[in-house]
């Protein structure tokens, strides 16, 4: 049995065994208004796609999301290199990165409130200042990292800035942008959830907030779990692109 195949075996057969006994204690050792079970969420998810009732916060979410987080993704990583690369931007830069990371982006909701109202703006600048800085840190970390080695080489060939940054310093900064992107993405989803758990009147945050306080666990799992499934698809996405671009990097600097 090959390693892959073990794999799946033991990590569905534990999966499987932990919804049985879900299923099994909702109901009969917990009341269902507090846990529900997994055929009573798998019954409401249903329910809301066939009724259409979810798409609309489905939509407002991915939106939120998506340009909160391109826009982090932009900023950021063009942000970290230079930070990295450049020592007096970094003398200038690297105090409010070190204050931003210090405060939880959270705080500012009300700020973004006041400021963007409580429509789609003010939730994309939660996303954004959640993504953000993980992925400027992580960046400008890789930058720092590089191989000393190697470019001690490069110089001694009389390699340019230019070709230096393009041939060692960003390959080499690949991994620590992926790790960066993929922090980024958890907070950025956490920025979702927290701005449209605040003040939203849509949104896959609002439902869950709704649902809550009509003791609705089902419906509120069901928010749950499509928050997770944009996790694990975004983090799948992000895989597959970091092994492209491992492609992309030196040898020697991949070990």
């Amino acid at each position: 049995m090959s390693l892959a195949l073990e794999r799946r075996l033991v990590g569905g057969g534990a999966l499987l065994c932990l919804l049985a006994l879900w299923e099994y204690a909702s109901g009969r050792l917990v009341d269902p208004m507090f846990l529900s079970s997994p055929t009573r969420i798998y019954a409401a998810g249903v329910d809301l796609v066939v009724t259409g009732e979810i798409w609309p916060d489905l939509i407002v979410s991915a939106q939120s999301f998506i340009w909160g987080y391109l826009w982090a993704v932009a900023v950021s990583i063009p942000l970290g290199l230079v930070i990295g690369w450049n020592r007096r931007a970094q003398y200038m830069i690297q105090p409010f990165i070190d204050i931003m990371n210090a405060v939880p982006r959270i705080t500012f909701l009300p700020i973004l409130v006041l400021w963007f109202g409580i429509g789609i703006w003010s939730k994309i600048a939660v996303v954004f200042l959640g993504a953000v800085i993980p992925i400027t840190i992580a960046t400008l970390s890789g930058v720092r990292t590089n191989e000393a080695r190697f470019i001690r080489v490069a110089r001694s060939f009389g390699a340019s800035p230019l070709k230096l940054f393009t041939s060692i310093i960003l390959p080499g900064t690949v991994p620590f942008i992926f790790t960066g992107l993929k922090y980024g993405a958890g907070r950025a989803l956490l920025g979702v959830v927290v701005g449209e758990l605040y003040a939203s009147t849509a949104g896959i945050g609002h439902m869950i907030a709704d649902a809550g306080n009509m003791m609705q666990t089902d419906v509120v799992f069901v928010g749950v779990l499509m928050f997770t499934i944009a996790g694990l698809i975004i983090n799948a996405i992000l895989d597959r692109l970091e092994r492209h671009f491992e492609r992309w990097r030196p040898q020697e600097a991949a070990r």
